[in-house]
């Protein structure tokens, strides 16, 4: 008889000792025979399987932690920029438009009485003659503005052309030619930092304004407010918003306008 073992006890059903009695004289390639043979390694694998599966879902919690930590300590290079935030200045009340001119008076008028026809004898009466005293003809009757005591006479001679005035806020606002990248690079570029003010550490925003005519050329551009103790950046600033190029014109109603404009320009050591 061989050894006998845990897996291989006599009291055991599917131990191989006493299987090869009871399928002593039996078919044993198939069947109980193999069955109770297989058990054995059946029920271990069947264990085996068990445990690593609970063991993964017990540790799944903890895997992704560490999968979480692991991208949290990625390093994602950022590339900041500097924005200039500064808000522009106020809008003068003195440089909105002018308001529209006064109605044109009123002149007192007689309505005239269409004719009517009648079977009746008409007694011909002379028709009214027109004199100063008497007021025009219309077609309703109206009483005239008190105020008005005549009618100037006409001037002759060469009319003077009256200059709009610049507008501040129009439908379409003026614009450098390329947009606001390309007066940045224009600014950039141009702009020679003062020698005194560089040497004297000195720094701020000058704020220019200026007028963009109906033809785009810049025109009226002075200092609205300069940098504190810097009139050397306050003077390279005008110089440089005068050699600007013609700008695309500001339109109001799809007719080019003069625009009043503002500019921030900034004057930062590095």
């Amino acid at each position: 008889m061989a050894q006998e073992s845990v897996f291989n006890n006599w009291d055991s059903v599917v131990a191989p000792v006493r299987n090869d009695i009871v399928f002593e004289d039996r078919n044993k390639k198939y069947g109980a025979y193999q069955l109770r043979r297989n058990h054995n390694r059946t029920v271990a694998l069947a264990l085996l399987i068990t445990g690593s599966s609970f063991l993964l879902i017990v540790s799944i919690p903890a895997i992704i932690d560490w999968l979480n930590n692991k991208m949290e300590e990625v390093e994602v290079p950022m590339e900041i920029t500097a924005v200039d935030l500064t808000p522009p200045p106020p809008i003068d009340p003195e440089e909105l438009p002018p308001p529209p001119p006064p109605p044109p008076p009123v002149m007192e008028t007689v309505k005239f009485t269409p004719p009517v026809v009648t079977d009746e004898e008409v007694i011909d009466e002379p028709p009214p003659v027109q004199t100063e005293e008497t007021p025009p003809i219309g077609l309703v009757t109206q009483d005239g503005d008190v105020d008005v005591l005549d009618i100037p006479e006409e001037k002759t001679g060469p009319v003077e052309a009256v200059e709009e005035a610049p507008l501040a806020i129009v439908e379409q606002m003026p614009t450098f030619p390329g947009g606001y990248e390309e007066m940045m690079k224009f600014l950039q570029k141009n702009i020679t930092y003062p020698q005194m003010e560089k040497e004297a550490g000195i720094s701020g925003t000058c704020y220019i304004t200026f007028v963009v005519e109906k033809d785009g050329s810049i025109t009226g551009v002075e200092k609205m407010r300069g940098v504190n103790g810097g009139p050397g950046c306050d003077k390279e600033a005008i110089r440089v918003v005068k050699s600007m190029p013609p700008w695309k014109v500001g339109k109001q109603n799809g007719r080019a306008v003069r625009v009043q404009f503002s500019l921030p320009i900034k004057f930062a050591l590095r």
